[in-house]
This record gives C-alpha cells, structure tokens and sequence, in this order.
C-alpha cells in the first residue's frame, strides 16, 4: 500500500520536493495512507479471534475501529488524490473482512446455533459484502457522489456488530425491546441488510466538512454527534443509529417510488430525455461518418 500510494503521490507533488512543508505534507498523508488500510484488516481479523475466544465486547469495538480506519484512508486519499487503483481494490478485499465476514462471525458465535445450518447466514451476509464491495468498485469507485446504490459494506457490518453491544444495556434488557425473539430476528435482519448491499435503494454518502454550506454544516454536525456519542454512549447511540440510516434509506426509494408512480409528468419528462439523447447520437454517428 506504501509503494502504490508512493508512486501516486509523488507524481502529483513533485514540484514540491523543494518545499520543506509540502514535503512533510505528502510524507504525513503517505503514511497515513499507508498505515489505515492494514489497520483495518487487523483489527476485522482480530474481530473474529475474538469472537472465537467469547469476548464479544471487544469484538465490536474492533469492528468499529477498522470503520474508523477505514473511513480515514477514503477521506485522506481523496482530500490529497492520491489514490491509485491498486488502492481501491486492496481497500474492498479488507472491508469484505472487517464489516462483510467479521460481523457475520460475531453473529455466529453469539446469537446464532452453531450446530445446524445457521452458518449459511454468514455465508450470505458475507457474500452479498463482497458483491456489494465489487459492484462499487466498478460504478462508483474515485468519484463524487451525494448517495450510494445499496446500503454501504461498513454500515451494515457496523449495524450488525453493534447489535451485541446495545443488547448488554439497560435500553434492551429492562425494556420491551428485550423482550421480542432476537434470536430469531436477528437471521431476518442479516438476510436484510445482505439484501440491501446488493439493491438498488439510494443511501446518502456523509457529506464533506464545510462551514460555507449547509450541507457541509450537516456533515460537520452529524460527525461531532457521532464523536459524543462514541466517547459517552457508544453501546446505546450505534445501533439504533444505524437502524434509523437503514430506515432512512428503504423510506426515500419508497417514496421517491410513490412520487414517480403518481406524477406522469415525471416519466414524461424521461421519455422525452431518452428520446432527445437518441435522435443526438444518430445526428452525431451520421456527422462522424
């Protein structure tokens, strides 16, 4: 990862080598860029041996830990565009690891019976991850995006892990929420967000940090909420969250649906975009020939 994010950076920076700054500059983005990505695949890997040993607390924690990770190395090789192709598919293959296999183990071990067929539900968790992660790769991978198609790998592994934490508190166990047959939920949950990696439901991407525009301003606020919520009420703030995102996603292809279904306006104005787009290319192929 070190040489690849060497090769793409120095490129770029090359007229800078004369600049003591902008040389501690590219030296501080190439090693984090460089050290984020195993961080991740060690901590989705020791996720799952602690999962094995029973030590499901901390299996989440290192689950989340790799999400951190993971979500540095996107923003420092964008902010910095150093990011090269060998970078992109490295960083698929260790996210199916840590929020695709990790999650689903942690699931496994915990809630689900290991003596019969339940494994299968790690294997199509794990699986629609990876699919999710290649189908990425190919149409979304390197650019500017305001949404995703599917529910994000790290969302789902994160929604998925988080659930041992928040079923240890009080919100869970003293409630009515405790009460409901999550031993059976939970294979009907993994079976959903696997469906939702590999669907065409739009999530939003977490806007880039900016006080000149309200979105910017949202995505500087929705990141300081998560900080607090980390530092003083990580067991309780992560999975609810992350089941109200999953919500928030199904919600607006529902209604975005509806809205189209009832305005005939809209698929007017597709049709006449379609055809407008036709009748250009046949203009342009008869002008080139």
């Amino acid at each position: 990862v070190f040489i690849e994010a060497l090769r793409g950076g120095l490129g770029a920076y090359a007229k800078s080598f004369r600049d003591p700054a902008a040389w501690q500059a590219i030296k501080l983005t190439l090693i984090a860029t460089g050290i984020s990505l195993p961080l991740n695949l060690f901590f989705g890997i020791f996720a799952i041996v602690a999962a094995a040993r029973g030590d499901f607390g901390r299996a989440v924690l290192y689950v989340l830990i790799g999400a951190i990770a993971d979500a540095i190395d996107g923003r420092v090789a964008r902010a910095t565009r150093t990011g090269t192709r060998f970078g992109e598919e490295l960083d698929s293959l260790v996210d199916a690891i840590s929020f695709g296999l990790a999650p689903a183990m942690i699931m496994y071990f915990a809630v689900l019976h290991k003596d019969g067929w339940d494994w299968l539900f790690v294997f199509g968790f794990t699986a629609c991850a990876v699919i999710r992660l290649a189908r990425f790769n190919v149409e979304q991978a390197g650019r500017a995006k305001t949404h995703f198609r599917g529910l994000p790998s790290p969302a789902a592994g994160g929604v998925l892990a988080s659930y041992y934490w928040f079923s240890q508190t009080s919100l869970y166990t003293e409630t009515a929420i405790g009460g409901l047959p999550w031993h059976i939920l939970l294979r009907y949950l993994m079976a959903l967000l696997a469906f939702l990696m590999v669907s065409d439901v739009p999530y939003p991407a977490w806007p880039t940090f900016s006080l000149r525009t309200v979105r910017g301003v949202i995505g500087l606020l929705g990141f300081l909420a998560l900080a607090i919520g980390l530092v003083f009420l990580p067991r309780e703030f992560f999975f609810p969250v992350g089941i109200g995102y999953v919500i928030l996603g199904v919600a607006t292809a529902v209604m975005n649906g509806l809205l189209d279904r009832g305005n005939p306006m809209i698929h007017s104005s597709i049709m006449l975009r379609t055809a407008l787009a036709r009748r250009l290319g046949g203009y342009r192929a008869a002008f080139e020939a």
